[in-house]
């Protein structure tokens, strides 16, 4: 029912012929009824009134298409009454006709049916939108949203939402599906005003904080006590400016959906009114039938427009609440990239991150639920006014159950808050270790861990679950309490009633009328205390959102940004004095100074100097206190923490510039980017991770400077971009981009450095101490100055020779700066596929065979998360209950038909009960009545209780299997998955899934079961009071089935895209704040901003619908229900005689209600399917490769074994995955008991892979390896390595003792402990500590140095003591001392074990008994060190490198 073609020409001409009809009805009244007129002027007025009505209604037709109004309410209203009225001359001169028949007046007959038909046909009409005209300015979009086109009455019943609704049943929808947003909800057109407007109010906000300031008196300091009441009142004022700005943008549109509330509740305390009418006629036999149906129609027709205006008033606020959530998200948006640095030390990213999804969705609450603060207490009100009329003071009697019930459940509350806060502690504790565990997952493999680690988390997981099951018990008191509400104020009242006096008669009308205003009572009781303390969380969101908002901001003005000449300086600072904040010691003082245009300016200092911050005075980063500073044209700015997009590498380069090609690659070839391109699986369109998480740290710098480079800016600010780079790139760099002859030569080139060699090629040379230039000029100016610059240069020089000696063939000219081991793995890691997918974790295997689709798979590292599509599978409901188990089960299902039960028989008691008979005036037995109705309300209350506590059991019992099941499988899993499956996704399972499962799965039942039994209750009654309703129940079931179908598999699917849709939001948000000074530098907030904008408008096309499909959902159930209530009120009217008024009100009563249950059992069963999804994501793991066993049953290894420690290896051959190059290629390899092997080699060529066959972390492709003559492929993992150890190059270590870090599972005496700490040279530091063994270590070790990390790794070694010691490059990373006592250590300790070294300082293992060299996959020397270096082959040019020969 969108558009029908040209209405507005129809609309007219039937018009234009029911205004002729008028006046031919006026001109026939005046000649043929001249006579009667005189005594009746009606007879000529009518018709006059009429035809001036219908020329109205024609200029208003024709006004309303003038004006662009496309669907009139007006009009549809019009023609609606004027149908209606129509009926009753309609029926009497039908009426008529069957009299006195068709020709005793056939030209007045033949006129009133033409007239009526054109006012139906004008109706029919009214009924559809109007084509938009030619001259409409309307924008043309893709797929456009239908509500824009919808007529009136298509907007009030959502019909134009079918659409979707078909498409979603027919296929699974993709974003692609969804319609475009309307332009009044997207945030172009939401944020352009509201920004102007919250300008204003923040200039206000700032001139009345001024004038505070200078009204108060001077004197001494404020204290702080005032200080904080002046902060405090900062953040009120600001939280309520932006709830104004807020209120101005949104609030007409809100005041229009609480005009719609105000309805719905008049509609609403209308039923009982008429309820009680239709039963006052059941007991009067004399009343004319026509008024029974039209109490029943007047019933139907009430629920209706209650259900229609319910939901028009929920759309409003749901509209709303996402136009709200979009201004907030721009709004701190556009903040975040203008904050101050000050500022932005208060706020995080997590910070800034929280504030646009859990604060925003508090305001999208408030909006919902605001106006229920001040409706409910007005409903509440009302319900007691309309029962003391029922009962009299006994009305009281239900105020005091509701005030004793609600003290209940907020005490009950307020102990689940307090279990919840216990909960939430286990379970963050759970989930920080998972964290270490997945973080640390290769060490916990090397270590065979495992096992410990996971009854340390099944340890948290009982307690968790422990509290959970204590906070379920408490809840399903509150439920009982609550469910039972109604029962307990009917008892209060109803036995107050009959026991005050004997006179007062329980009637049907009384009876049912009274439960009819309870029912209505319990919403806004449940309702008010929510809606208060949503209302109080938006309160505090709004002064935290506003506290952000008001934050300082960079201000432009500091920094002259002049445009672009040839002549004179490019950078110019004059007496510049700078602090990071307004406040505080500056950080900069004295600065004068002026680039030459096209010069290289070099800044020196010690760390600590003031040299990144004089770059970022020249940005405008900082805070100018005095002085001036200008800069000509445009400015390119790499920073030292190099910033990376979650982008492609050629994304990262561009940074939204145009792509020239020829340029590209001379700036690619000049950054040293042409080597990790061929690394790279798809070379610059290789998807580089968050924060570049995928490349090595010289990487980042190296995209960070060609960033830059590709620019083609005229002013360069490098802040040390060759700090994480190898010294031979960094030469090759500094010619091909800032020396002399670079790609930059001619550009202005401000360059922060450590590098000395550099020096001598700077135009300019400034020295930074504390904060001031102390020295400037070029390098001989400055070493003939011989003052502090100089003993710089000849410090740095000497510690650069020493490094250089010790560093040796640690990174290679042309190679990826990355360490062998993360190398050996990044071809894994980044030949991923699917990372991010859960729902594509099916294989590792999966690489196409074509050579086009591996390409696109090699490069992408990341995709979005993918929605499932379709329905969830029914195993996934079969596996859940199945978990739980047929024992529980089956009692949940006799306990909920028990509750129904109970609910039936003593609603049917009260019918009973409201028939007996008066006998004198009373009732007979009212108390045995009383004491029944009591008991069955009772059983009710505790099988209501026992049903909660069972469904929360079993959905514990199942939340266990499934975690466990899940730690299993992923612990299980061979590290290779660990690598291509980020973190986030495996926490995700075990937090939100697992939450889910443990919380949600169980709650939607809970509701979804109660409702169905419900349901089935009410069926029982209209049928036991009406047989025939039969008739009406099946097609309403079949039409419910049809819509539930449909509803389900397009709500689902929504759920899943607005979801997917929503984490980019996120991304970009946590991406830009942490590249603002970037982004700033290169002047790209407009882009960024449209970024933002595009994401927040893609999540709401998906949310938009999401919210309406429950409207329509709603209107369309609860149409069926208010079907039921018109058969259930005419089969009684036309039954009168039968039926006793008792069981009318009982049938009636209880189908008022169905309209409510139909919704929720829809809306609990799509909760229950959405979160199943969570059994469907936890259960995918189970489906991936596995490890092999860790333990072999039966295995007849020897316990002492490894007693020699041989170790050979035949023909061995290792594989990251099949296709892939060999790592290693066939190696044949013998070392003898006790002997010490070192091996070296370059980048990539297979040193770690040795040692990671050797653990089988990698399984052999081909070939064995024999560990004292035993293959380690026939024996359990753990069996193999628990009886050999690593010394792994990073020292992870894990949250928890000092002792439980060496030993985790206890198999150690404190002696044996003590002395293996003695042994690492730890014994001194941890006798210190206070707590010795139980020294509690932080995450990671991080409250240890590295150094003493290193050393705790030792002592794990010496503990263990076995036959074979592997050490992985384990120095690597530590200082000169360190390295010594490790390696002192080991030679003494382990003298009788055999030690292979993978070694980067060679000078370790000069005095092994053999070294392996090592080159792509292959052994090509092996000898005593001496022999090599005699052989003059390639281990004496690596030790010629080092220095060591």
């Amino acid at each position: 029912m969108y558009i029908l073609t040209d209405t507005p020409t129809h609309s007219r001409v039937l018009g234009l012929c029911l205004v002729s009809f008028g006046f031919l009805e006026v001109f026939y009244v005046l000649v043929e009824r001249s006579a009667e007129i005189h005594q009746h002027m009606v007879f000529l007025l009518s018709p006059v009134i009429r035809s001036l009505t219908m020329l109205l209604a024609v200029c208003v037709i024709q006004w309303e298409r003038m004006k662009g109004c496309r669907s009139s309410v007006l009009l549809f209203f019009f023609w609606t009454l004027a149908v209606v009225c129509s009926l009753v001359p309609l029926r009497a001169n039908i009426q008529q006709i069957i009299e006195e028949g068709f020709f005793t007046d056939a030209m007045r007959f033949i006129a009133f049916f033409v007239y009526f038909s054109l006012q139906l046909t004008q109706l029919i009409l009214s009924c559809f939108s109007d084509q938009r005209s030619c001259t409409d300015t309307h924008t043309y979009r893709q797929n456009p949203c239908p509500v824009e086109d919808a007529s009136f009455l298509s907007k009030m019943l959502f019909w134009w939402f079918g659409g979707l609704v078909i498409r979603g049943y027919r296929t699974p929808l993709q974003a692609e599906d969804l319609w475009c947003l309307r332009e009044e909800d997207t945030s172009d057109c939401i944020i352009a005003d509201l920004e102007k407007d919250w300008a204003r109010e923040c200039t206000k906000l700032q001139q009345m904080d001024c004038s505070l300031s200078d009204c108060r008196p001077t004197g001494p300091k404020l204290t702080e006590q005032t200080q904080l009441l002046k902060k405090l009142r900062q953040e009120q004022n600001s939280g309520f400016c932006l709830f104004r700005v807020l209120a101005r943008s949104f609030g007409p549109f809100f005041l229009k959906g609480t005009l719609f509330l105000i309805f719905h509740d008049a509609f609403m305390f209308s039923i009982p009114q008429v309820l009680s009418l239709l039963l006052g006629f059941m007991r009067d036999q004399d009343s004319d039938l026509w008024k029974g149906f039209m109490f029943a129609f007047l019933l139907f027709l009430l629920s209706s427009l209650q259900s229609l205006f319910n939901h028009q008033y929920m759309y409003s606020c749901f509209t709303v609440g996402m136009r709200v959530k979009t201004a907030v998200m721009g709004l701190v948006y556009r903040k975040s990239l203008v904050i101050s640095s000050a500022a932005r030390q208060s706020c995080t990213v997590g910070q800034i991150v929280n504030l646009v999804s859990a604060d925003t969705q508090k305001l999208m609450d408030m909006v919902v639920y605001f106006n229920a603060v001040w409706v409910a207490p007005i409903e509440i009100a009302l319900c007691l006014f309309f029962l003391w009329q029922l009962l009299g003071p006994s009305a009281l009697a239900g105020i005091a159950t509701v005030i004793l019930i609600f003290p209940l459940n907020g005490i009950i509350a307020k102990m689940r808050s307090k279990l919840q806060e216990v909960q939430m502690r286990y379970t963050d504790s759970r989930i920080k270790l998972m964290n270490e565990i997945l973080s640390g997952i290769k060490i916990l493999k090397f270590y065979a861990w495992e096992q410990a680690f996971l009854e340390r988390v099944l340890g948290y997981r009982e307690k968790e679950l422990n509290a959970l099951k204590r906070s379920q018990v408490l809840y399903s008191i509150s439920i009982a309490s609550f469910n039972s509400s109604s029962f307990l104020i009917a008892f209060a009242m109803f036995g107050v009633y009959v026991l005050i006096d004997d006179k007062n008669i329980l009637d049907a009308q009384k009876v049912f009328v009274s439960m009819a205003l309870i029912n209505i009572l319990k919403t806004p009781l449940s309702q008010l205390p929510f809606a208060m303390s949503t209302t109080m969380q938006a309160i505090v969101s709004l002064r935290r959102l506003g506290k952000f908002l008001c934050q300082d901001e960079l201000k432009p003005d500091d920094v002259d940004r002049e445009p672009y000449s040839p002549d004179g300086d490019g950078v110019v600072i004059d007496s510049g004095t700078f602090g990071w904040s307004k406040e505080g010691p500056p950080c900069l003082m004295r600065i004068n100074v002026r680039v030459k245009k096209g010069s290289l300016v070099a800044v020196v200092g010690h760390v600590g100097g003031g040299k990144s911050s004089l770059l970022s005075a020249m940005l405008g980063e900082t805070e100018k206190r005095s002085g001036h500073v200008s800069i000509k044209g445009s400015v390119a700015y790499v920073p030292q923490q190099a910033w990376i997009q979650n982008a492609t590498l050629k994304d990262n380069i561009v940074f939204g510039q145009e792509r020239k090609e020829s340029w590209y690659h001379r700036v690619v070839e000049a950054c040293a980017l042409l080597p990790d391109l061929e690394i790279l699986p798809a070379g610059d369109g290789t998807e580089i991770g968050e924060k570049g998480l995928n490349l090595s740290g010289g990487q980042k710098q190296r995209v960070s400077l060609a960033r830059a480079v590709y620019r083609k800016a005229d002013v360069y600010l490098l802040d040390d971009p060759l700090s994480a780079v190898d010294a031979h790139v960094g030469q090759h760099i500094f010619e091909r981009v800032f020396g002399p002859q670079g790609l930059l030569k001619d550009q202005t080139r401000v360059l922060v450095t450590h590098g000395l060699s550099f020096l001598p090629q700077a135009d300019l040379i400034l020295v930074m101490v504390e904060g001031e230039i102390t020295e400037r000029g070029s390098y001989l100016e400055l070493m003939a100055r011989d003052g502090a610059f100089a003993e710089f240069i000849r410090l740095f020089a000497g510690n650069e020779r020493k490094e250089r000696s010790h560093r040796g063939t640690r990174k290679s000219v042309s190679r990826l700066s990355m360490t062998d081991f993360s190398i050996d793995l990044s071809q894994e890691q980044l030949i991923s596929g699917d990372m991010m997918s859960s729902a594509s974790v099916q294989t590792m295997e999966a690489i196409s065979d074509t050579e086009d689709q591996e390409q696109e798979v090699l490069g992408k590292l990341t995709e979005a998360d993918k929605a499932n599509t379709g329905k969830v599978k029914l195993e996934m409901y079969v596996e859940y209950f199945r978990t739980i188990g047929l024992a529980l089960i089956i009692p949940i299902v006799f306990l909920y038909a028990f509750q129904q039960a109970a609910s039936l028989a003593y609603n049917y008691w009260l019918s009973v009960w409201s028939d007996d008979p008066i006998i004198n005036g009373t009732q007979i037995d009212t108390d045995l009545k009383l004491g029944v109705f009591g008991a069955l309300g009772f059983a009710q209350g505790v099988s209501i209780f026992g049903t909660t506590v069972a469904i929360s059991l079993g959905g514990i019992i199942a939340s266990r299997h499934l975690h466990l099941d899940l730690l299993n499988n992923v612990l299980h899993s061979p590290m290779a998955f660990f690598e291509v499956t980020p973190s986030g996704n495996l926490l995700n399972r075990f937090s939100k899934e697992v939450d889910a499962i443990d919380c949600m799965i169980p709650d939607g039942l809970k509701m979804m079961l109660g409702y169905l039994f419900k349901l089935l209750e009410v069926c029982i009654i209209v049928l036991v009071a009406m047989p025939f309703a039969g008739v009406i129940l099946l097609p309403l079931t079949l039409l419910y089935a049809f819509i539930q179908r449909f509803y389900v598999a397009t709500s689902c699917q929504l759920r899943r895209l607005e979801a997917v849709s929503r984490s980019p939001i996120y991304t970009h948000f946590n991406e830009t704040v942490q590249g603002a000074s970037v982004i700033r530098a290169f002047s790209e907030q407009e882009r960024f901003i449209l970024q933002a904008n595009v994401r927040i408008d893609h999540n709401q096309t998906a949310y938009f619908p999401r919210f309406v499909a429950t409207r329509w959902l709603a209107v369309n159930l609860e149409f069926l229900g208010n079907l039921l209530v018109l058969a259930a009120a005419t089969l009684a009217v036309m039954g009168r005689d039968t039926l006793s008024p008792g069981i009318v009100g009982l049938a009636v009563s209880h189908s008022l209600q169905v309209t409510g249950i139909l919704s929720w059992i829809v809306r609990s069963w799509t909760d229950v399917e959405n979160n199943i999804v969570s059994v469907e994501r936890v259960k995918e793991y189970a489906d991936t490769p596995k490890e092999a066993p860790w333990t072999i049953e039966g295995s007849m290894l020897p316990l002492a074994w490894p007693t020699h420690g041989t170790i050979e290896l035949e023909e061995y051959g290792l594989q990251y995955r099949k296709g892939l190059d060999w790592a290693l290629k066939g190696i044949s390899l013998s070392i003898q008991e006790k002997e010490k092997v070192g091996i070296v080699g370059r980048t990539g060529a297979g040193k770690s892979s040795l040692a990671l066959g050797i653990f089988r972390i990698l399984e052999a492709a081909k070939g064995e390896i024999y560990v004292d003559g035993i293959n380690i492929a026939q024996i359990g993992l753990h069996e193999l390595r628990s009886r050999i150890t690593i010394i792994p190059q990073d020292p992870v270590l894990f949250s928890g003792s000092l002792r439980m870090n060496l030993d985790p599972f206890d198999g150690y005496s404190d002696e044996e402990v003590w002395r293996a700490l003695e042994l690492s040279h730890l014994k001194s530091f941890v006798s210190g500590l206070p707590d010795k063994l139980n020294h509690e270590c932080s995450e990671g070790g991080e409250n240890l140095s590295l150094g003493q990390r290193q050393l705790v790794c030792l002592a794990r070694a010496l503990l263990r003591k076995t036959k074979i010691l592997v050490l992985d490059e384990a120095t690597a990373a530590v200082d000169l001392e360190t390295d010594n006592l490790i390696q002192s250590t080991i030679r003494t300790q382990f003298d009788d074990c055999t030690v292979l070294t993978i070694a980067h300082r060679l000078n370790t293992i000069m005095d092994y008994t053999r070294v392996i060299v090592m080159d792509r996959g292959l052994i090509t020397e092996m000898d005593s060190p001496s022999n090599l270096i005699s052989e003059r082959g390639q281990f004496y040019l690596m030790c010629r490198e080092a220095g060591l020969v």
